[in-house]
């Protein structure tokens, strides 16, 4: 493990730490949290979870705390040139796009070794991310997958919204265009997801997400798809981090995972 990596690593809260683990799962690090109190004698369910540009796995234990306090496993990867594959020249907002088709191509691989290192049930796997992570897991899911879940926070199905896409040149705008979700909604599967923006996000537009959301709830047969609008967070750019909301946002994605992944948790709690 690198000095960096070994920092991050430390930096984690102790109740973490206790837990989690680093492994590399062929090309890509990652970080593995079983569940602190798993459900049931069953293996417990799975999130795969995706950074943002400029970030790194171990960002953010809060979310990591309460999905390893809720039962639910947790597999935090870094992004192509990012924590503990550094290339800072891929964490241009240039490169974004090729980043994300990268990620979306290692998902697979990632995902079936996670679970079979943390022990958990295929059968009950969640993808989700933040911004450039958001827009990796929305282009996986426009092909058959495992997920029963989605979390998208802070991110776009939308790829031709973006400002990236103007310095780009036409063979990469073709390649972009090509991937775009909007264009590849036949290939959806109707599973719950949960979307989080801020109505002001300076980095990627709400508008993109809010029309990808509403093409998503348009073709729905029943599963909850939302998009939940924040106004004023006070994050930086409106963008990382929801400001004011991020405890709000972190408890609404943990109820929307125990909800979806651990119905009978779920159930045994409201009647409780």
């Amino acid at each position: 493990m690198s000095q960096a990596a070994s920092d991050a690593f430390d930096a984690l809260p102790q109740s973490l730490r206790r837990q989690a683990r680093v492994e590399r799962l062929g090309p890509v690090p990652a970080l593995l949290i079983p569940p602190e109190r798993p459900p049931s004698d069953t293996p417990a369910p799975m999130l795969l979870w995706m950074h943002g540009r400029t970030a790194r796995k171990e960002l953010d234990p809060g979310r990591y705390l309460r999905l390893m306090r809720s039962g639910i496993a947790l597999c935090a990867v870094d992004l192509p040139g990012h924590g503990d594959r550094l290339d800072p020249q891929a964490q241009t907002p240039e490169r974004v796009l090729d980043i994300v088709l990268q990620m979306r191509d290692e998902i697979d691989a990632v995902t079936k070794a996670a679970a079979k290192s943390l022990g958990a049930d295929e059968r009950r796997l969640a993808i989700g991310g933040m911004s450039a992570g958001g827009m990796a897991a929305i282009a996986r899911l426009c092909d058959p997958h495992p997920f029963q879940a989605a979390l998208l926070l802070a991110t776009t199905g939308d790829f031709t919204s973006l400002a990236a896409i103007a310095h780009m040149s036409p063979e990469a705008r073709r390649r972009v265009e090509e991937a775009d979700p909007m264009k590849r909604l036949h290939g959806w599967r109707d599973i719950p997801v949960l979307a989080v923006h801020a109505r002001q996000d300076a980095w990627i537009p709400f508008k993109g997400q809010q029309g990808f959301v509403q093409a998503l709830q348009s073709r729905s047969n029943g599963p909850t798809i939302t998009l939940k609008a924040l106004d004023e967070t006070g994050a930086p750019f409106e963008h990382v981090g929801f400001g004011r909301y991020a405890a709000d946002v972190k408890e609404m994605e943990r109820t929307f995972l125990v909800d979806t992944l651990c119905p009978d948790v779920a159930s045994g709690a409201e009647r409780s």
